[in-house]
């Protein structure tokens, strides 16, 4: 296994790790037909790994994203890879407080527009040569996350011009070479050319879609300062709210993924650590009880991580993503794995959901070299992704550190 040794694998076992063909910077990671696929946060566009020997990842592919462009986000099902376009944010803000705190769309608005904005397909028939079929333009900053398990609609965090952030929108694939928006659903008061005004202070609070999972006819959506939402998308072309709840403040915000259980009629929602050595406060994964979608409950938080003191070890600390439960991928009820940046990859038993309990924990070393050209940078891993494959393969993701693979050995009790 090349790389640093891992700082931590309990009831994980190493299996290797990838440099990405000389781009270890990453950000969202996908699986299919024996490949990952990996959107670069620094390098500017999008790697393919095979991976069908899990001891010798092989970069095989590379996309440059357009000038000015990121393609952080993606996602892979029926064959198809979609793979957002927007404005490279990081060369905006070189201070990432600037990125996270206040409307985006507001400070954005009436910039010459420089780089792609919108959605990409792609064709993976062929796993190691992605080849682009279609594009959905969006008039404005762009994409920023999707939700697209296979079918007709992908879902996707937009911010056309207009709007003070990222709103929602539905995606029609029929013809996956001619995408098309065919629904949108936005928090009253983003709506700014429709002369809106926000409820909430846009110079401190981000109210924006960082995306949102569908279950059956319920997407289930997280607002980073907004907080979460369930709507009804029975009727794609027009999605209607069935609650809002926020709990920012008191607590910090960042609401970043938000998975449903549907058959515990549970839902599990991370708040995403976004700033260093806890300036946002202690972010946590929640445990909802939704037995009334109208009435979500919160009931419980997945324990800290404490082995060592990692609000001191740098950077951030705290969740980033859950594992989403993709239909082909390891789909489970009881085990939900979550990434914890500086202190990588946990998972947890919720087979009572009153006691999460740790059963796992994965924290790989420190990277190799700093791809962020921010600064303040430091060689401190930010494990930011995690895919777990049907079989317990692991692959995870960090910011400045390449891919990770491994084999988690644990199970719900």
């Amino acid at each position: 296994m090349s790389g640093t040794e891992p700082e931590l694998a309990d009831r994980f076992t190493p299996i290797a790790h990838s440099d990405q063909g000389g781009r270890p910077d990453a950000m969202q990671l996908q699986y299919w037909n024996g490949h990952v696929y990996v959107g670069h946060l620094f390098s500017g566009g999008f790697s393919t790994i095979d991976v069908t020997d899990l001891r010798a990842p092989k970069a095989v592919d590379f996309q440059a994203a357009p000038a000015n462009t990121w393609n952080i986000h993606l996602q892979a099902a029926d064959d198809l890879l979609l793979v957002i376009h927007a404005k490279d944010l990081w060369k905006q803000f070189d201070d990432e407080a600037s990125y996270y705190n206040g409307s985006l769309g507001t400070r954005l608005g009436g910039a010459e527009q420089n780089w792609s904005a919108g959605v990409a397909i792609y064709d993976i028939a062929d796993p190691g040569s992605p080849r682009q079929i279609g594009f959905l333009p969006i008039d404005g900053v762009g994409a920023h996350r999707l939700w697209y398990p296979g079918g007709r609609y992908a879902y996707a965090s937009v911010l056309p011009h207009g709007f003070s952030d990222y709103v929602f929108a539905a995606i029609d694939l029929a013809d996956p070479t001619k995408p098309a928006i065919v629904g949108q659903y936005w928090l009253p008061g983003m709506n700014i050319a429709a002369r809106e005004h926000p409820t909430w202070d846009t110079d401190r609070w981000r109210y924006a879609l960082h995306h949102a999972i569908i279950a059956g006819d319920v997407a289930y959506a997280s607002w980073r300062d907004g907080g979460l939402t369930l709507l009804d998308v029975s009727d794609r072309a027009d999605p209607k709210p069935i609650v809002h709840r926020n709990w920012s403040p008191p607590f910090g915000g960042g609401t970043h993924t938000s998975l449903p259980l549907p058959g515990r009629e549970l839902l599990i929602v991370a708040d995403e650590a976004t700033a260093d050595e806890l300036a946002d406060g202690l972010k946590h994964v929640w445990v909802f009880d939704i037995r009334v979608p109208a009435n979500p409950i919160s009931i419980a938080t997945m324990p800290t991580p404490a082995e060592r003191d990692y609000a001191s070890k740098g950077r951030h600390f705290g969740p980033h993503n859950l594992h989403e439960n993709r239909p082909g991928s390891f789909v489970s009820d009881t085990v939900i794995f979550a990434t914890y940046q500086n202190a990588g990859l946990r998972a947890f038993d919720i087979s009572d959901p009153f006691r999460p309990q740790q059963i796992g924990a994965f924290v790989p070393g420190p990277p190799d070299r700093l791809m962020d050209p921010r600064p303040g940078g430091r060689r401190v891993i930010q494990t930011a992704d995690v895919y777990v494959r049907d079989d317990g393969i692991v692959f995870t993701t960090d910011y400045n550190g390449g891919l990770d693979i491994a084999e988690f050995n644990g199970k719900a009790s």
